[in-house]
């Protein structure tokens, strides 16, 4: 039997892919990869003719196809369906790929090719993303070592693989721990406070594990809830301790990890001739270096603390209104149960009460809905077609003007014990112009999202928080940024864009989940079909901003904590990176931290691959302030409007990166981004 990897297929052959397949396949995938490397290099079968963007440019372009695909499809199945003997193979492959991944830019040879076609006539008249796309080449190979000597290569390469392979390590402790703990209640009277859908999904997962009483876990359906409801303080420390302290013991223990990621970053830096990590990873993002950034996050910050500091102040006040004026201050397990509290007696709202109107399915398809309005496009389920689990589903996307396919993608809700963690789009497949232009159009993509939302149980379908509900218009956004692109060059195309532009397009799909017209195309009670009652719609809208200081202090703690771990750090001086980082921490958190407090070592966006977030998670923050913004012309033009839309959709998701971001977003808005549009939606514009 044919090995399933070793050619590019649009609907993947999961039911056919195994474990024994993945080293065959990846090794020989490499090996025709180096070959068409060498062949771009040589400059073979050019017969003395100068060098042109196709046989140069575009054959860079276009040389590890089969190589990305397969590995991705690998790497995928690592994450969302894995077991021993396929972590094993990944594994066993990762130093390979990394290492030939790495040896690309610092090619001797395939550095002198491009720097051939740039001396050319045709390359100094080049234009618009071909142009761009030789630029970025160009500065790209300087970033990853071109220009050093071979001894200076050598190490490089040896710290790329070496990232590559700690960084994989990281992810895996991380899922490892995570999956390790369990808690199971057997006494119904300790489960007070808890909603009716937090017990019932509690009671099937014990049912699922054949013990008696409600199991509860560290995945997010079963912890977020517990802490936020559960009135047992006892049980609720119990679970923040364990949450926040994965990765840090045995066998999984992340810190010496951290630590060996943290110096090679330094380390590869450095060996590039940049002050620090940080100035490496974002000279070719919006914020070019991280002093940029750094400055970006200390202003929120200062716009945000007075906020941050009267919500805190008010919510010990209100404990001690409740309880009495000698009630105890609030501790990290206290902080989302009393913050509930408050919510419902300041707004009388409680988002358990929206569960039952947002049913998964009525979810997808309303979403669908939306942006057939607002973007031109129709997604449909395509059944029949094989997949990794069978809560999977696949959809194709067309254009909804004349029909054409213009991409599909699968999609995976639902936590499982052989499941990372999270949230997250991905792509399979990109596709290039039909034909090489002489049919229009462009071939379809492929990708996938995947989340680990509340589950259905026997007798209910998958009823989701608001919050759930953002993530998966949030996952659409990117895999929308993705199957709309309509760039030719692939690494130009969908989400390959700065990392602080790519979640603009992610985080405005979120701003419908809060308009009435779109809730009212899904929302909608499960049983009773009942839209949202229009008090309840209020009050959900008066509490949107409810803590919203604290909210906006979370995310840019992160994003000061990576800054300063990738700039400042020294464990020389500072010490341990864990206990650092959680010192840091302190001045951000509502409440004192205790000394075992270790998020950090669990942090997959910042130290679950090579590069990821590291010294980018200000992104978030960075483009919700783009997000809220452009939405502005939403909200001004109509929510559904098509001109909006297909402007958005024309001039950011189809573009990728064939045009500089910031010149993108004036495209559509017209202007520079004002921050004053984040902070009048969370609540926080003063004045």
């Amino acid at each position: 039997m044919p090995n399933p990897l070793l050619s590019i297929k649009f609907t993947v052959p999961f039911d056919l892919i195994r474990a024994e397949h993945v080293e065959p396949a990846i090794r020989q995938l490499i090996e025709e990869s180096r070959l068409r490397l060498e062949e771009i290099a040589s400059g073979r079968d050019r017969g003395g003719l100068p060098r042109t963007f196709e046989d140069t440019m575009m054959a860079l372009d276009k040389m590890t196809d089969g190589l990305d695909w397969a590995i991705g499809v690998v790497r995928h199945l690592e994450g969302v369906a894995t077991y021993p003997q396929l972590r094993a193979a990944f594994n066993a492959v990762q130093p390979e790929v990394s290492a030939f991944y790495a040896g690309i830019p610092i090619h001797a040879g395939l550095w002198e090719a491009v720097q051939e076609f740039a001396a050319t006539a045709e390359a100094k008249a080049l234009e618009g993303p071909r142009k761009r796309f030789l630029t970025k080449t160009i500065d790209s190979f300087k970033r990853h070592g071109a220009m050093l000597g071979p001894d200076r290569k050598r190490l490089l390469g040896e710290m790329d693989v070496e990232l590559a392979t700690v960084t994989t390590r990281f992810s895996e402790n991380v899922l490892d721990s995570t999956n390790e703990y369990e808690y199971v209640i057997t006494d119904q009277t300790r489960l007070s406070g808890l909603p009716p859908t937090a017990i019932e999904a509690a009671r099937h997962s014990a049912e699922g594990k054949g013990v008696e009483g409600w199991r509860f876990t560290l995945q997010a359906p079963s912890y977020t809830p517990l802490m936020t409801y559960l009135d047992d303080a006892g049980i609720r420390e119990r679970f923040y301790r364990a949450y926040t302290t994965r990765a840090t013991t045995g066998e999984h223990d992340n810190r010496a990890l951290i630590a060996r990621i943290l110096e090679l970053r330094r380390q590869r830096a450095v060996l590039l001739g940049f002050k620090d990590f940080s100035d490496l990873v974002l000279e070719d993002r919006m914020a070019h270096d991280g002093a940029c950034a750094q400055a970006f996050l200390d202003g929120m910050r200062d716009k945000t603390q007075a906020s941050f500091e009267r919500e805190n102040r008010e919510l010990i006040r209100f404990r001690r209104s409740i309880e009495g004026p000698d009630a105890p201050g609030l501790t990290p397990w206290d902080v989302a149960y009393y913050a509930e509290k408050q919510r419902a007696a300041l707004y009388d709202f409680d988002e358990e009460i929206l569960r039952p109107y947002f049913p998964l399915e009525q979810v997808t398809e309303g979403m669908f809905e939306i942006f057939r309005r607002t973007f031109g496009i129709r997604v449909s389920e395509r059944v029949g077609v094989p997949v990794w689990d069978p809560a999977v589903k696949f959809y194709e996307i067309c254009d909804d003007r004349d029909g054409a396919l213009l991409g599909a993608f699968y999609a995976d809700w639902f936590p499982r014990q052989n499941k990372h963690g999270g949230a997250w789009m991905d792509a399979f497949l990109t596709g290039a112009p039909k034909s090489m232009g002489f049919e229009p159009g462009f071939e379809p993509h492929l990708g996938l999202i995947c989340g680990n939302l509340t589950p259905p149980t026997a007798d209910k379908p998958a009823l989701l928080t608001h919050r759930e509900v953002e993530t998966i218009f949030h996952e659409f956004g990117h895999l929308l940024h993705h199957c709309l692109s309509r760039v030719e060059i692939r690494s130009l195309a969908g989400t390959n864009v700065a990392w602080d532009f790519v979640e603009l397009p992610s985080q405005i799909m979120e701003n419908w989940c809060w308009e009435r017209p779109a809730l009212d195309l899904f929302a909608k009670h499960y049983e009773t079909g009942e839209l949202i009652p229009d008090d309840l719609f209020r009050k959900m809208n008066r509490a949107r901003t409810f803590r919203g200081g604290n909210a906006q202090m979370r995310q840019l703690s992160n994003g000061f904590v990576d800054l300063a771990l990738h700039r400042e750090y020294s464990p020389e001086t500072d010490g341990e990176c864990i206990a650092y980082s959680r010192r840091l921490l302190e001045s951000f958190s509502a409440v004192p931290l205790p000394p075992e407090h270790a998020t950090f070592a669990a942090f997959t966006h910042l130290f679950s691959s090579p590069v990821g977030y590291g010294a980018g998670y200000y992104s978030y923050k960075w483009a919700e302030v783009l997000d809220a913004d452009a939405f502005t012309r939403f909200t001004a033009e109509g929510i559904f409007s098509r001109e909006v839309g297909l402007e958005f959709r024309d001039g950011i998701l189809a573009k990728g990166d064939s045009e500089d971001p910031a010149e993108l977003y004036r495209g559509f808005m017209g202007r520079d981004p004002d921050s004053n549009a984040l902070l009048e939606r969370n609540g926080l514009l003063i004045g």
